[in-house]
């Protein structure tokens, strides 16, 4: 992910559905923001995940601050889309947040 939205001026939120062999079937672009921010809908994301059969998820969004702390918001949208997940039977495996230079991943810091 880091070629297509590390060096971005602007946050862009974007999903990789899985199949249950952890295989991509699609990487998709969820959203395209602001410079601080921008918009995560859980309906559009779990639509595709059942239109896909996608058995898992990864979600991934930059911050082109360069800072690789989660903000709160971060927290707040991992935890919802986590939620809605589980109630289909679909796992999150990870949350990236990707920079210029560096990641970070909620699974690896036990946020997940």
């Amino acid at each position: 992910m880091q070629p297509i939205i590390g060096e971005l001026p602007h946050e862009e939120f974007w999903i990789l559905y899985l199949n249950n062999a952890n295989k991509v079937l699609l990487t998709a672009q969820l959203s395209k923001g602001g410079l601080t921010g921008t918009l995560v809908d859980v309906r559009v994301v779990m639509k595709q995940a059942l239109e896909l059969g996608a058995v898992g998820l990864i979600l991934a969004h930059n911050h082109p601050s360069g800072t690789l702390k989660p903000s709160t918001e971060d927290k707040r949208v991992t935890e919802k889309l986590k939620s809605a997940a589980a109630a289909l039977d679909i796992k999150v495996l990870d949350h990236l947040i990707i920079t210029q230079k560096d990641y970070f991943s909620f699974a690896d810091t036990n946020l997940l």
